[in-house]
């Protein structure tokens, strides 16, 4: 997750994209296409694992652990390199953390030995979060104040479109050509979108020189605490569900059916990713707790299924409705509750996304061994209960009624 950028006032560039009556579309294009690369590359094992384990010679559950590195990767590095790097301009170090994200895919693609693929799904994943801390700052920047959610919105369409067509296009492409295409063909894509970058998105200042990432004391602002917390658990709850999805639809007798559901589940995402760009300005909290509902009454559905693919498809309708518009409600969140501190609060919002997303690969490997994929969706129910209660408790800060006025 990316973290929120203070404007310049001083550069050109910023004074035109506050003052601009439109969005630069193409330039938000490019950054919502690094979300989609980074997102898909993230979650593609989810739709490979099969092909994954044979090619690896390790057990489903070993494979599964290549998205808990690559997690693990952000999780462990965000922080600091966004601290590290604070004082760079930001295009030269997007350009740089794509980059290197392209060779570490080239390194995941001929690999056949599961510990330098487990390496290089690291290196993908400390290079994506460097991309991750600058997105949505990016998104922000070249915004007006009342468009900043749309733009943050078309910023984070990459994710959505990531898991609706993005994963089931890597489940074919794998099925039919091996597990090496579907990475070989992240790096090529990764290669034509250095040059669109390159071509479209304008360059801003990193932050001046001594400034730094006041992790304890943001943390202590009221509503930045109840904000990570609920991230935390609600990426923990889908990550759960969504990296073994194969595993339980094969269980319902549904596993060849595996592209076509998470197609249904990426369009459903984009349903919901348009609707909160769309009213986020104003109606933060009520799609936040909506957004914990939807996934909660698709988790029901899904323990109760029985193989009946109707269900089935309607649980996951439901839960693409209700986690389609996460990243956009959470990053902004963390950004109204932090105020200034936005740089830090979004460092630590990517840090616990994915440290989520780690936790969900490995717990979900440890349900899966010891109960079955029968008990995913009943582990989802439990994680978001307590997301519920402290959505609905942070009525004056973290989720309020009504969001102040902000310039990030």
């Amino acid at each position: 997750m990316p973290n929120a950028l203070t404007r310049n006032p001083a550069s050109p560039v910023v004074t035109e994209a506050q003052q601009g009556p439109k969005l630069p579309l193409l330039a938000l294009l490019a950054l919502s296409a690094a979300v989609f690369l980074t997102s898909l590359t993230e979650t593609l094992p989810a739709g490979l694992l099969p092909a994954m384990s044979a090619g690896l010679h390790v057990s489903e559950s070993a494979a599964g652990q290549t998205v808990t590195l690559y997690a693990l990767g952000t999780a462990l590095t965000a922080i600091p390199l966004t601290a590290a790097t604070a004082g760079r301009r930001r295009k030269h170090l997007l350009l740089a953390a794509m980059a290197g994200f392209g060779a570490a895919n080239t390194v995941t693609a001929l690999s056949s030995d599961y510990l330098l693929t487990m390496t290089a799904r690291f290196a993908a994943g400390v290079a994506a979060g460097l991309a991750w801390a600058l997105l949505a700052g990016y998104a922000r920047r070249m915004a007006p104040v009342h468009l900043q959610g749309k733009a943050l919105a078309i910023a984070m369409a990459g994710i959505p479109l990531a898991l609706s067509l993005g994963v089931p296009a890597g489940t074919f492409l794998g099925t039919a050509l091996g597990r090496q295409a579907a990475f070989l063909v992240m790096t090529a894509l990764t290669v034509v979108l250095l040059g669109w970058i390159a071509a479209t998105v304008p360059d801003f200042p990193g932050q001046p020189r001594g400034g730094r990432i006041p992790v304890l004391r943001t943390a202590r602002i009221p509503g930045v605490a109840p904000v990570l917390f609920v991230t935390l658990v609600f990426v923990l709850a889908h990550t759960v569900l969504y990296t073994f999805i194969a595993t339980f639809l094969q269980r319902l007798g549904m596993g060849a059916a595996t592209d076509r559901v998470l197609l249904v589940f990426g369009a459903a995402s984009l349903v919901s990713i348009w609707f909160t760009g769309a009213h986020i300005h104003r109606r933060l909290r009520t799609l936040a707790v909506a957004a914990t509902l939807l996934f909660a009454a698709a988790a029901g559905l899904l323990a109760v299924a029985s193989g009946s693919p109707a269900v089935v498809y309607l649980a996951v309708v439901l839960w693409g409705l209700g986690w389609g518009g996460a990243p956009t409600l959470l990053q902004t969140a963390a950004g109204d509750a932090a105020g200034e501190s936005a740089d830090a609060a979004q460092a630590m919002l990517v840090t616990l996304w994915n440290v989520a997303m780690a936790g969900g690969g490995a717990v979900g490997g440890i349900l899966l061994g010891a109960l079955g994929a029968a008990s995913f969706p009943w582990s989802v129910l439990v994680l978001l209960v307590p997301v519920l209660l402290v959505v609905l408790a942070a009525r004056g800060h973290g989720f309020p009624s009504r969001r102040a006025h902000r310039t990030p």
